[in-house]
């Protein structure tokens, strides 16, 4: 007796399979994939009694004959992996439909458990089944079950176990197809017994029926040309004969046969009554309601999507940013490590900016979870679907697309929801034309900069829909060319709703996300480290300019200032150096020393104690007391300053709220209570800090940061986008929109902050006027829409690649996706740009 068996679970979708196999396996269960195709497979274990079952969950079917990849699968892995028992889930409320699969599993001569579930349904909906008698007709046992509420799976485990520990082999089930085709199929049949020809696994009759049903696959097989010839005579003849194609003839044999077996084994008192489910699709598949409250519930979806998922993405960035201070804390204060900088800037900042996707991930896949398993999403693709397949595309590839405003991440994970691999791959091809929240940080930053207020709505509005009419034309041109094939039958069901259950959906939740972490981390991982040595290498040691002198000018300036200043408090100059030059040298000498320590090492204390020694004794010296009062009155502004800054950062107070004016007055108030103390000693203060001290800090960082840029274009990307100059001077750009452009690999929205860099503003944002400025002075309104229309078209990010390849299982796809989508980006880019110089537009 086997300890050990193998259990094939098929079924129709909708059937409530998934939940079935989610009862039984729990989280025992991972993802793999079939040898060759893209075509998930799950497995799962269990243990019953005193045997160890492993289920695989095939595809959802509604027949074996191989219109699609997934119904190929399904069959190719009963015949081929031989499992000890099939499991086919039935919906017992739509019996005739589904136990059509059941009569070719049957026609295999499978070891056959038939699963009828939803019996509760079926029983409300006033049917009977004469359990014994239709068992006895498809010689199969049948188990009633009701997955949503776990009933029948004992008994369905105790019928699998007896069945796969049967030693006879079942007796194939042989229909009567009349006389006219069984007199082919002998022909066909005896051919084939003669000439195997590496067919012997199947049953020669099984293999004359696939051929007369102009089974493709099942041709392919065959390399007897005397058995293919018959087989098309054959079905030439029968057709001529019968005026019908024999796979219509046979499907309606089957169909009869059913039909016999249910008429006697099964009553039906069915209700006339409207069921909740019809009162519900009154209203759901309605032509006037449907529509709204499919988008109101892609509404919520977005709201719990992105939403909901912002806190969670923001204690995933706050948990990042410890985790890389941590991690600088093991080398010294203002170390440039290589290794430092790998961990932090590359590992921790790439992957951890991908993670970061991780809330809105299972979010949306738990809201997916609800949609299907409740049943809404069979009336959402019925809904949508004469629009999508204007283009092409399935009804329920609506749903990804519409996500892929929010993020192409999630978004492409998605299409998982569709059932045919040609309508997936499209589908997740074309999803990053939608116009993802990554970009809009691009488009903040350039319409508010080279566009007046009031065409920043239309620009805005402009560029979403050309990503949407591109995509449309994309998704068309994919179906007719290299994802064409024979159409698939359509088959639209739609189940009974249903309560989805919290197992079920927590499972398709975490099992998507575990799948995002595993697979799309280890891809991001090697392309965060890429991308950071491009960014990081070679070091540049000689630069075109002195910038250790620029910051020693600026420093002497600095000081000449403060002694000027001192000179309107009263405090006198000694020796070309007043006190109060002396107390802003030591200042700076306090926070240089600083930077080489931490704020817990001895070293920091150590400067600060003596700047302290050194305050005290210009303090007690001539004009000390003016110090004094000068030193206290900063302190305070400063104190006065931080806290109104950080009560609206924390907050979250906008800028002309009414909160926001009540701390303003607050603050003002504050200030003004300073100023009473001394008002000449407070004017001068404002103006070292407002001024003074401002000004020189804006001049050191403008030095690093022209050093920084000057270093990002000695780098690999740097060198890359002088090389690629050339390459994109015919779209109007240079190789400072280049470099950025590279970097924008890891994230749309770095490429604000690489422009920021090579522009030498620093670490800029959308909202950054300096920046804005400066694009405004380097480019025209025509290059600056032709930049958007390229981020928006063009490859999409490092994550989205890496899940594009994760969903296609091949990185064919994914560098299509990639290549395809950037040419495309050149090509449309250098069209707009080169009419809008001829036609003289937004130069």
């Amino acid at each position: 007796m086997k300890s050990k068996i193998v259990v094939a679970l098929a079924g129709n979708p909708n059937s409530g399979k998934t939940t079935i196999f989610n009862n039984i396996t729990g989280a025992r269960q991972h993802v793999g994939n079939y040898p060759g195709v893209t075509v998930e497979l799950k497995e799962g274990n269990c243990k019953h009694n005193d045997t160890e079952i492993e289920i695989i969950d095939l595809p959802g079917t509604y027949s074996l004959t191989a219109y699609s990849a997934e119904e190929a699968i399904a069959r190719n892995f009963i015949i081929d992996s031989k499992p000890d028992a099939v499991v086919n889930v039935i919906d017992a409320s739509n019996l005739e439909r589904n136990l059509y699969l059941s009569l070719q599993l049957l026609e295999l001569g499978v070891p056959l458990v038939l699963a009828f579930n939803m019996s509760d349904v079926a029983k409300s909906r006033g049917y009977e089944f004469d359990i014994a008698k239709l068992s006895s007709s498809l010689n199969a046992p049948i188990v009633p079950t009701v997955g949503h509420k776990n009933g029948g799976m004992k008994e369905l485990l105790d019928a699998v176990v007896t069945t796969a520990k049967n030693n006879h082999p079942p007796q194939k089930l042989i229909i009567n197809y009349g006389k006219e085709i069984e007199t082919e199929i002998s022909k066909i049949q005896s051919l084939i017994d003669i000439n195997p020809n590496g067919t012997s696994k199947y049953d020669s009759r099984w293999l004359a029926v696939k051929l007369l049903e102009d089974d493709k696959e099942i041709a392919a097989k065959i390399s007897s040309h005397e058995v293919t010839e018959q087989a098309k005579a054959s079905g030439g003849g029968i057709e001529k004969e019968l005026d019908e194609h024999p796979q219509a003839i046979i499907a309606d044999k089957r169909y009869n046969f059913i039909t016999d077996v249910c008429n006697e084994a099964v009553k039906s008192n069915e209700k006339k009554s409207r069921t909740l489910s019809d009162i519900i699709d009154s209203f759901a598949t309605n032509r006037f309601f449907g529509l709204p409250i499919f988008l109101l519930l892609m509404y919520l979806v977005f709201q719990l999507t992105f939403t909901l998922g912002d806190p969670f993405m923001g204690w995933i960035e706050e948990f990042f940013v410890w985790l890389g201070e941590t991690i600088t804390t093991f080398w010294p204060k203002g170390s440039e490590s290589a290794l430092k900088s790998l961990l932090v800037d590359g590992i921790i900042g790439g992957v951890g900016g991908v993670i970061v996707f991780l809330p809105n991930i299972l979010l949306l896949f738990l809201s997916i979870a609800i949609l299907e398993d409740s049943g809404y999403m069979a009336r959402a693709a019925f809904i949508m679907d004469r629009l999508m397949h204007k283009i092409g595309l399935h009804g329920k590839s609506f749903i990804p697309m519409l996500i892929g405003f929010g993020c192409s991440v999630p978004a492409i994970m998605a299409t998982r929801t569709l059932e045919n691999r040609r309508d997936r791959l499209a589908t997740m091809l074309v999803i990053p034309l939608m116009s993802c929240g990554a970009r809009l940080p691009i488009y903040a930053l350039i319409i508010p900069a080279f566009f007046p207020q009031q065409w920043h709505a239309p620009m805005l509005w402009l560029i979403y829909v050309i990503g949407i009419v591109i995509a449309i034309f994309g998704a068309k041109l994919l179906r007719s060319t290299i994802l064409k094939g024979d159409p698939v039958p359509f088959v639209m069901e739609l189940p009974p709703y249903r309560i989805p259950t919290l197992k079920g959906i927590m499972i398709h939740m975490w099992e998507r996300g575990w799948l995002y972490l595993r697979k799309a981390g280890t891809i991001i991982l090697g392309i965060s480290i890429i991308l950071w040595a491009m960014t990081s290498f070679p070091k540049k040691s000689v630069f075109e300019k002195n910038y250790d002198g620029e910051s020693a000018a600026a420093e002497e300036t600095y000081f000449s200032e403060i002694n000027e200043l001192g000179k309107t408090i009263g405090i006198s100059a000694e020796n070309n150096s007043s006190i109060l030059v002396d107390a802003a040298r030591a200042e700076l000498k306090k926070d240089s020393e600083q930077e080489n320590f931490y704020e817990d090492e001895a070293g920091s204390e150590k400067a600060e104690n003596d700047y302290q020694s050194t305050i005290t004794r210009l303090t007690n010296s001539e004009s000390g007391k003016t110090l004094a009062l000068f030193l206290e009155t900063k302190n305070k502004i400063n104190e006065t300053n931080n806290s109104f800054n950080e009560t609206i950062e924390e907050s979250g107070i906008e800028e002309g709220s009414p909160e926001f004016q009540k701390l303003e007055e607050e603050h003002t108030a504050a200030l003004n209570e300073i100023e009473k103390n001394s008002p000449q000693i407070f004017s001068a203060t404002v103006q070292y800090l407002d001024v003074i001290k401002t000004k020189y800090n804006e001049t050191l960082v403008s030095v690093e940061q022209e050093k920084q840029s000057e270093q990002l274009a000695y780098s690999i990307t740097g060198r890359i986008g002088h090389v690629i100059a050339p390459l994109l001077s015919p779209m109007g750009f240079d190789w400072k929109i280049g470099t950025a452009l590279i970097g924008a690999l890891a994230a749309k929205e770095v490429f604000v902050a690489q422009m920021g860099i090579v522009y030498s503003v620093g670490e800029a944002d959308e909202t950054s006027q300096d920046l804005r400025a400066r694009l405004h002075d380097s480019y025209s309104p025509l290059t600056a829409f032709v930049i958007m229309l390229f981020c928006l078209i063009s490859a999409p990010c490092m994550a989205t690649i890496a899940v594009t390849k994760r969903e296609s299982n091949s990185w064919k796809w994914a560098l299509f996706q990639l290549g395809g989508l950037t040419a495309l980006a050149y090509i449309l880019t250098t069209i707009v740009y080169r009419a809008g110089l001829f036609f003289n537009i937004g130069i």
